[in-house]
């Protein structure tokens, strides 16, 4: 399970807003394998080669790149680009909603396998079926709703809130993109981490009056509070 980037013109002040969230989670990227879309920058873009070289020396292990142009020089030094699901200008690998659906892997990094249907509004994605371990959702948009469960190795990742209609099992993270409004509900909590504008609980972390109930968990200041929906 490896988690995608992709970075956007100017790299510049993606960069800092990386280095801000990174600020707010230390230890978010440690050990976690990384693909970069590359298929949001311009074909004109300069530098390519030397981004990636940041990106590591921050600390985030690159095992593969998408969506890099031949002109590009470096980009090669990164692994075998890897067949990319992703539309371009898109920043998050998903399937086509039309696509059956296919098993995650190493090639599919960060997607879904999965027929997801939005709703009427861009900002929420919903998922109609159990996310299986070794699966990831990511959406920085906006929600996310999980009409199942979330197994053990298994993560849902999105830029506001995250609803769960089921036993949430492996991680769950609000406000991906810096929202410390965003909140996580599920309908049973056994989570192996939660986590909420870089702010976290792993297992051992969370209330063990919560573990197995429906819960909510939003961020009090820099605090995360869980408590039960019924």
């Amino acid at each position: 399970m490896a988690l995608v980037l992709a970075p956007e013109a100017p790299l510049v002040d993606w960069l800092s807003a990386l280095d801000a969230q990174i600020g707010r989670s230390p230890t978010f990227f440690d050990g976690r394998p990384v693909v970069v879309d590359l298929g949001t920058l311009p074909r004109e873009q300069q530098g390519v080669g030397e981004f990636l070289q940041l990106l590591e020396q921050r600390g985030i292990r690159i095992i593969g790149t998408e969506g890099a142009h031949p002109s590009w020089e470096g980009v090669e030094t990164w692994g075998r680009p890897l067949p990319g699901a992703g539309k371009p200008g898109r920043s998050i690998e998903m399937p086509d909603e039309t696509a059956p659906p296919r098993d995650a892997g190493a090639a599919d990094a960060g997607a879904m396998d999965a027929n997801p249907s939005r709703s009427a509004e861009t900002n929420t994605l919903v998922i109609d079926q159990p996310v299986r371990s070794g699966q990831s959702v990511v959406f920085e948009r906006g929600d996310v709703t999980i009409l199942g469960s979330v197994a053990s190795g298994a993560e849902v990742m999105a830029g506001g809130s995250v609803h769960i209609y089921g036993p949430l099992r492996g991680r769950a993270v609000a406000g991906l993109a810096g929202n410390p409004r965003a909140r996580i509900f599920c309908r049973k909590l056994e989570a192996e981490l939660i986590a909420i504008d870089g702010v976290y609980q792993t297992a051992d972390d969370m209330p063990p009056a919560m573990l197995g109930k429906a819960v909510h968990a939003w961020l009090d200041g820099e605090q995360m509070k869980i408590t039960a929906l019924d």
